[in-house]
């Protein structure tokens, strides 16, 4: 497919070597590694026979290179897919349900550059204080969306992910809106489906409306990530972490304004349409999976409890 734009900057030569470090890449042996998770993913009866060099390059650097752990997730990314419809169907950026979203909810967009460090940032804010619950799961949707364009345009690999959660917009009958099994699957997916290093996730404009929702959120946290979540009550604490120049302009950056990403990730998200329509294929089948089938209520925990999630 032929991407039109170009969002991301990727790490510079001298920062790819130390994360090629990091993640235990070795350019001498990654294609090797890549051929065998291919050939792996062409043997298992229950997924796609074949997928696309990119994605797949870079659910190995989330992985560390560890071509079992890779499987692992690759696998639960399938049949997180085929589990929960609504989050991978109808992704189109620009029905109108998205699109209100994009325009006038909320705002998400990955920032262009990365930290000395090599990591990716993301900024989360509410534009409005009140969305139904078709709205949140439309939001976490396009949270999904923005991954997986990322596991295609991540071509260099970063070293992690950070999460600034601007919680300056979020309104008290929001608590009552959100479903406990919706943010079990979407933990399942974020910590178990996508290869994603989670580094740090940063709270600033926080209130007790955010604390109450933090509180919802952490039961379905490992302890690691609980301990990587910073409150800060000043902008400036904030910049300790994540320099303050590639930031936006709304918190003291250069990189834009939060519009202007935000508009840039919609058209990015757009140009990707057909793509994502081709994605509504790429699912687990359970009838074929070799062994017992994966059972969703297990897997989500229906019947009250809910299983230990194993992540980076």
């Amino acid at each position: 497919m032929k991407i039109k734009s170009e969002l991301l900057v990727h790490p510079t030569p001298e920062q790819s070597k130390e994360i090629r470090i990091e993640l235990n890449e070795d350019i001498n042996t990654r294609d090797r590694d890549l051929a065998t998770i291919k050939e792996w993913l062409r043997k298992e009866p229950h997924l796609p026979n074949e997928w696309e060099d990119n994605p797949l390059m870079t659910f190995l650097r989330g992985s560390s290179f560890s071509l079992e752990k890779c499987k692992r997730k690759l696998d639960m990314y399938f049949t997180m897919r085929a589990a929960c419809p609504e989050f991978f169907t109808n992704r189109d950026a620009t029905s109108p349900s998205l699109r209100e979203i994009l325009k006038n909810k909320l705002q998400g967009p990955a920032l262009p550059g990365v930290t000395p460090k090599g990591r990716r940032v993301t900024i989360c804010r509410g534009l409005h204080p009140n969305l139904d619950s078709q709205q949140i799961i439309d939001t976490l949707k396009l949270a999904l969306m923005i991954g997986d364009v990322r596991l295609v345009e991540e071509t260099v690999g970063v070293a992690g992910d950070i999460y600034v959660l601007d919680g300056a917009v979020l309104g008290p009958s929001l608590l009552g809106k959100v479903s406990p099994s919706t943010i079990k699957k979407f933990m399942i997916c974020v910590q178990e489906a996508y290869p994603v290093k989670l580094k740090e996730v940063h709270i600033i404009n926080t209130s007790p409306i955010v604390e109450r929702f933090l509180s919802l959120v952490k039961p379905f946290l490992k302890e690691k990530i609980r301990k990587r979540i910073f409150i800060h009550k000043e902008l400036k604490d904030l910049y300790k972490y994540v320099p303050q120049e590639m930031l936006p302009k709304e918190y003291g950056g250069q990189c834009g304004t939060m519009d202007e990403l935000q508009e840039k990730w919609t058209q990015k998200l757009i140009e990707y349409r057909d793509w994502f329509k081709r994605q509504d294929a790429l699912i687990a089948n359970e009838s074929l999976r070799p062994g017992k089938p994966t059972n969703y209520d297990e897997l989500f925990g229906i019947d009250g409890s809910f299983r230990q999630l194993a992540i980076d």
